[in-house]
């Protein structure tokens, strides 16, 4: 069959849109520092048996305006993509987002991989006007700031 002789190609016509799933009541208002961030994505997640990987959308005050769980992974891997942290930030008109996993073993210290992730997170973020404030790790009762460890 020659290329003219081809039938048509049909394409969806689509709009997205975010979907409001439940609702978190926050006293603080803004996230004005790691432990603050912390304490959201902590109460948000609550006890989980399994890798999450989150993303909270904050506006131009600092105040969140969405959560996001990303990625749910295994015991101990969470394999996530820039795409899928960035999309709720671009569908919510986020000024800027901080990213959070727990690591079910308890521990806070990070791996190269969440080293690595937090690098592409910050370039990619950067590229398209979304400033990446931090990247949590939650433990059984700590938690580490990437920015303050010096990953951003």
């Amino acid at each position: 069959m020659s290329e003219s002789n081809k039938a048509a190609k049909r394409i969806d016509i689509v709009h997205v849109e975010l979907v409001k799933e439940k609702s978190l009541l926050y006293s603080n208002r803004k996230v004005r520092s790691p432990q603050d961030g912390a304490e959201l994505f902590r109460e948000f997640l609550g006890e989980v048996d399994r890798e999450h990987f989150l993303v909270m959308c904050l506006n131009t005050k600092n105040e969140p305006t969405h959560l996001n769980v990303c990625h749910i992974g295994s015991l101990n891997a969470s394999i996530v993509h820039p795409r899928e942290v960035l999309k709720p930030a671009i569908l919510s008109n986020a000024a800027s987002i901080m990213v959070c996993h727990n690591h079910p073993s308890g521990e806070c210290t990070p791996s190269p991989e969440d080293i690595e992730v937090t690098e592409r997170l910050k370039e990619a973020s950067q590229i398209i006007g979304v400033q990446l404030l931090d990247h949590i790790i939650l433990g059984d009762d700590c938690f580490l700031s990437l920015k303050e460890k010096g990953h951003l």
